[in-house]
């Protein structure tokens, strides 16, 4: 998926092409996991569907619950929700941080071994 450290830096636009390719996988997962709380929040409380959005939503951004769960299973899909939302949101950061870093530290080696290179040139032409 990346390039390897012995391989050339890529273009700008072919890291902006990955980095638009990352950006939309994570937004199908955000996408798909409103949809899992929505239908959740529908099913086990009976919630309206715009209410289920609204709690799905935040719930999903770690602002927390907007209402009351009035059933056991209501109470039960919001635990498991919450615990699956902390680890796509950490699955979502990695995914779209993850071309900028591999860049970041790409680079950050190939500076690296030319200013090695350029050293070890002029201690052998000292010898």
């Amino acid at each position: 998926m990346f390039e390897h450290r012995s391989q050339a830096l890529i273009s700008r636009a072919q890291f902006l092409r990955r980095v638009a390719k990352h950006a939309a996988i994570a937004a199908s997962v955000v996408a798909g996991s409103l949809l899992i709380g929505v239908l959740g929040y529908r099913l086990s409380e009976g919630m309206p569907w715009v209410d289920a959005l609204l709690e799905a939503a935040m719930i999903l951004a770690g602002m927390g619950p907007t209402h009351d769960f009035h059933t056991l299973s209501g109470k039960l899909f919001a635990t498991g929700y919450a615990l699956f939302s902390g680890i796509i949101f950490l699955s979502v950061a990695a995914v779209l941080l993850g071309p900028v870093l591999h860049r970041f530290l790409h680079r950050f080696h190939l500076d690296l071994s030319e200013h090695g290179g350029k050293k070890a040139r002029a201690d052998n032409a000292e010898r």
